[in-house]
């Protein structure tokens, strides 16, 4: 007997032994508890742990606490944990309400039962998933997969699959009617059949999953396979051919029962980070805030702010406030610098910047080498009108010219404070369609560490004082 097929045989027993296991780690840690706080083991601890452990056994169970984790995130066990506890918990009130119940329960352990139980049970069950990893990572425990469609669906099916080993499933091959073996699309992977096979494939092979990856139109034959494939042993899953919709960065998300794609995802986590992040740098800076901002107010008696209309997500407008590093009536000078030096209209036409502008004050340019003007966006941050890191804030006319099919991307996310461009090439980048380029590349593969690693690279440009004017 195969070890794939002894650990199949026993998988049944190892879910059983699991639920008993934690019945009797919850009833356990309240003696554990007892025990810690010297107190006496009395009667009704006895009746409490009984009919606990006959909660658990049922609420557990109904809570699908042990149908298969493979391919789920650690996060969604976790989740289910507590929803099952907390329902534990609260069927003991209910029925002490109920019974009136009033034995003498130490409420300080009580307490800490209710409280901690969950964290115990999570550090079961990531022990479990830890165990199960290193039997995968030796060939144990896998799970075998065929992939209906060898189309680029197929293939995204396929290599998140191979890039999630800790699944501990394997892609045997492909159904696909329009690729035969040796197409070099397909690589090293293998056509098991045209898809009208598989029903007799899955009779005479042990297949688990069987991932469908066609598109929505072929739901003929979609109907097919869920009406012919669903009794032969594997579970059958459909892959929404919704990828596509990703290049618009868009999360999957419910209306009640109704499934919506939505464009506009509120990101929690760089929500937190940005506050948190802003409310640290305003208080740090502030001395240095107050210095800048008389030095400014001193130089000509202008404004110390200066707010240009920026878009943020959705397309809206806001002002990007700055300190004012130019002379007040800089727009009538730029106009007048337009119209009569050729050189200088088709650098601003090119980068919407010149390099040698003439309209800034000496304050100014200091600040503008050192990106210090950009210090009153922390203030456009907490308003939630930009992110510490993100897009460059452009105007309608850069969205319109240069962004084009990729300007509803740009408007799924804020502009940030800084960002790829700037701990690149920063002002010096001249190609407009490369900024577009890191602007898309972000707003794609933004994650929480790819943030700081841009912070920590601003911080080192500004030190550097390279492109920035």
């Amino acid at each position: 007997m195969s070890l794939e097929i002894s650990f199949r045989e026993k998988s049944t027993y190892a879910v059983k032994v699991l639920h008993a296991f934690d019945c009797a780690a919850v009833v356990a840690f309240l003696w554990i508890l007892t025990k810690a706080y010297r107190l006496p083991w009395e009667e009704p601890y006895t009746h409490l742990c009984i009919v606990t452990c006959i909660l658990c056994l049922f609420v557990f169970h109904s809570f699908q606490l042990y149908r298969s984790w493979r391919g789920h995130g650690l996060h969604n066990e976790l989740l289910i944990i507590f929803k099952a506890w907390g329902t534990v918990v609260g069927l003991l009130l209910f029925l002490s309400f109920i019974l009136k119940v009033s034995y003498a329960f130490s409420r300080f352990v009580i307490l800490h039962w209710f409280i901690f139980t969950p964290l115990l049970l999570m550090i079961l069950h990531m022990a479990v998933r830890i165990t199960l990893r290193t039997f995968r990572s030796k060939g144990a425990d896998l799970r075998n997969a065929v992939i209906i469609g060898a189309g680029e669906l197929g293939m995204r099916v396929a290599e998140h699959i191979e890039n999630t080993p800790w699944a501990g499933i394997t892609v045997a091959g492909f159904f696909d009617d329009r690729k035969d073996n040796g197409d070099p699309s397909l690589g090293e992977k293998t056509i098991l059949g045209k898809i009208p096979d598989l029903p007799d494939y899955l009779r005479g092979h042990l297949v688990d999953y069987v991932y469908i990856a066609l598109p929505m139109r072929a739901e003929e034959k979609i109907l097919s396979i869920l009406t012919n494939c669903r009794t032969l042993g594997a579970e059958v899953y459909l892959v929404p051919d919704l990828y596509l919709f990703g290049l618009f960065n868009a999360q999957l998300q419910s209306l009640g029962d109704l499934l919506l794609l939505n464009f506009n995802p509120y990101n929690r986590w760089k929500r937190y980070f940005d506050v948190a992040f802003a409310l640290t740098a305003i208080v740090f800076t502030l001395p240095l805030t107050l210095l800048i901002a008389a030095c400014v107010k001193l130089g000509d008696g202008g404004p110390i702010f200066y707010g240009h209309q920026r878009i943020t997500s959705t397309g809206k407008v806001f002002k990007c406030l700055k300190f004012r590093t130019m002379h007040v009536d800089a727009e009538q000078k730029l106009a007048e610098i337009l119209e009569r030096d050729p050189e200088a209209r088709a650098e601003w036409k090119q980068t919407f910047k010149l390099k040698n502008d003439p309209r800034v004050t000496p304050v100014g340019r200091f600040l503008r080498s050192t990106s210090l003007d950009e210090l009153p966006q922390f203030l456009n941050v907490l308003k939630g009108e930009m992110s510490v890191v993100g897009a460059r804030p452009i105007v309608y006319e850069e969205l319109d010219n240069y962004y084009k099919e990729n300007a509803g991307l740009y408007c799924s996310t804020k502009p940030g404070m800084t960002g790829l461009w700037q701990v690149g090439k920063r002002s010096d980048t001249t190609d407009y369609a490369e900024r577009v380029k890191l602007d898309r590349y972000y707003v794609l593969n933004n994650t929480f560490w790819l943030d700081l690693k841009i912070i920590v690279k601003t911080l080192r440009a500004m030190i550097n004082r390279k492109g920035a004017y």
